[in-house]
Parts: structure tokens; sequence; C-alpha cells
């Protein structure tokens, strides 16, 4: 099985009052973001995490997190990444990752998806591929918004609007359709 996530923010106390998230408190998000991620994922299935995945963690906190996610990851960097990607030194991304890129254009056996942190309107086969994003998390307050909410191959992987938990593509299909109806 294939799945897709992104914006978990791990260990950021902020992002629970910025995007309204129901928690209490940086650590009951950290463990219900796990528990939801591993009661869906198996070792077997690949996940595409498509940014920000921790956020102001140490390289020890990181490493226990990923020690315990299940599935092979395919990461996708967004722009809160760099930090624990490159400035912790301790964290061996070969260890935890099957990939790590900007950019990727790729298929889950059925579809074409192109997949960025950063959602974009005009991109390579833009009228087959899908477009596969995160960083908006659940803002439809910016300009932009009216143009991908009329873009149904434009689709937020973020957790914000999958449950908070990693989604299979027909789960971000239909969670994107509801969303955008919705706003």
């Amino acid at each position: 099985m294939v799945y897709f996530t992104a914006d978990t923010h791990f260990g950021h106390e902020n992002i629970i009052k910025f995007c309204s998230r129901p928690f209490p408190d940086a650590k009951t998000m950290n463990e219900f973001l796990i528990e939801n991620w591993n009661s869906r994922v198996t070792n077997r299935d690949t996940v595409y995490i498509l940014g920000d995945m921790f956020f102001r963690c140490s390289a020890e906190e990181v490493e226990e997190i990923l020690k315990t996610l299940k599935g092979k990851k395919k990461l996708i960097l967004g722009n809160h990444d760099s930090f624990w990607t490159k400035n912790t030194g301790a964290v061996s991304m070969e260890k935890y990752f099957e990939s790590v890129e900007s950019y990727s254009e790729t298929s889950d056996g059925t579809h074409g998806l192109t997949l960025c942190h950063y959602p974009m309107l005009s991109y390579r086969k833009d009228s087959k591929n899908y477009m596969i994003h995160g960083h908006i998390h659940n803002n439809t307050h910016m300009d932009f918004w009216p143009c991908l909410k009329a873009r149904e191959r434009v689709l937020n992987a973020g957790v914000d609007l999958n449950g908070f938990k990693p989604v299979t593509f027909n789960e971000l299909v239909e969670n994107n359709r509801r969303f955008k109806e919705e706003n």
C-alpha cells in the first residue's frame, strides 16, 4: 500500500494553536500522530512524507520518533526540514528514509504523481498527473486558495485535512474534495 502525509510538525507546540489542532500539547500530539501512523502503516507499505515532518526537535527526539514509525519512508523536503536533516548532524537520513528529495515525479502504480512540499498550479504533465503537496495546512485565507480549490488534481496531503494520519490516494482525493466543498 502507498500512503501520503505532510506537515506532521512533530514537536511543534505552536502548530496546535496555528492550525486549531485538537491537542493540549506537543507531547500528546506526537503520541497521537505516531499511534495513527502505526495503526495503518505496515513495514511493507510506502509512505511519502511531503515535508515539515519535525520542528525544533533534538536529534535524539527525531531519532526516537523515526524508530517507531512503520513503513518505507520517502521524504520530500519542506521549509522546516533543513534544521533536523542538516543541522543536527546525528540523524542518519539513509537509516530512516529510502529517499530524500525536494521534488519528485513518480507513480503509485495507477496515477502519475508530482510531489512537492509547496503547491504548484503549473507543473510538468499537469493535465495528467496529480500534484500532491503540503505546506498550507488548512489555510484557506491566502489569495492562492481559490486557484487551488478549483484544481481537482492538486491535493493537500497535510495531516490537518487528512485525519492526522497517512492516507491512501483515494482517501486523499476524497478528503480534499470534501475540504474544498466546505471551504
